[in-house]
């Protein structure tokens, strides 16, 4: 099976404070907390974020319990800090929880666990360049009002 290594994943506005993620066929709502002026429909971008990162986490952990033929049934928790100036994630906790591993291999358990693609993303950033593209005016908002 051939693996596609690259791909793209599209965000499209859903009013307010509401994104849709397009991910393939996949598609997952991000929101904000009715606290923060959002409607809560899904998560926020850095609470995907960070269940990215735990999802990534338990993939690679069930995947090597499937390999040594341990038994299924991996969790990971993830607790997280965020820091103000700039904004960003300050911290984040992660407790994998893994039935029936072997004193002998939680070495090479825990060497699995922490080189998931998302987790060495962080550790070598990936190159993110930006374009900016000014759509056009839909030609039916011409003649509305114009407010300061």
């Amino acid at each position: 099976m051939k693996q596609n290594r690259n791909g793209m994943v599209k965000i499209s506005w859903h009013g307010g404070d509401r994104f849709d993620v397009l991910i393939r066929h996949h598609m997952v709502r991000v929101d904000q907390p009715k606290d923060f002026g959002g409607s809560d429909t899904g998560p926020t971008p850095v609470e995907l974020f960070i269940g990215s990162l735990a999802a990534g986490i338990a993939h690679c952990a069930e995947r090597y319990l499937h390999r040594c033929q341990l038994p299924a049934g991996v969790s990971v928790t993830a607790h997280y800090g965020l820091g103000l100036h700039p904004a960003h994630v300050s911290h984040v906790d992660l407790v994998v929880e893994a039935p029936g591993v072997p004193e002998g291999l939680r070495e090479s358990f825990a060497n699995i666990v922490e080189h998931g693609t998302v987790h060495n993303s962080l550790r070598v950033p990936p190159e993110i360049t930006f374009q900016i593209r000014i759509a056009e005016a839909d030609p039916a908002l011409k003649h509305a009002p114009q407010y300061p």
